[in-house]
């Protein structure tokens, strides 16, 4: 069974916000460095590669992708005991 993950992935150059849909409702956070990061969960292994595939569709420079389980995203105080 896949366990939906935390992912950023950053590309070169900014992207519209309305583009979100395009990437399975990531979040596009501009930076002041002309880099793009997109964040969010995504459900599975294959909804990642989907964003990747849009990305190369699209002829972005990709940067990198970090992935965290969304346990290792929650606030201390909302994390389980002996999770910290």
């Amino acid at each position: 069974m896949d366990i939906p993950f935390i992912y950023e992935i950053r590309v070169e150059g900014h992207l519209p916000d309305h583009w979100s849909r395009w990437f399975e409702g990531l979040a596009i956070c501009n930076q002041p460095n002309g880099e793009s990061v997109l964040s969010g969960k995504l459900i599975d292994q294959a909804a990642l590669f989907g964003v990747l595939a849009r990305i190369h569709d699209l002829n972005l420079i990709l940067i990198s992708v970090a992935r965290s389980s969304a346990a290792e995203t929650m606030e201390p105080s909302k994390q389980q005991p002996g999770k910290n």
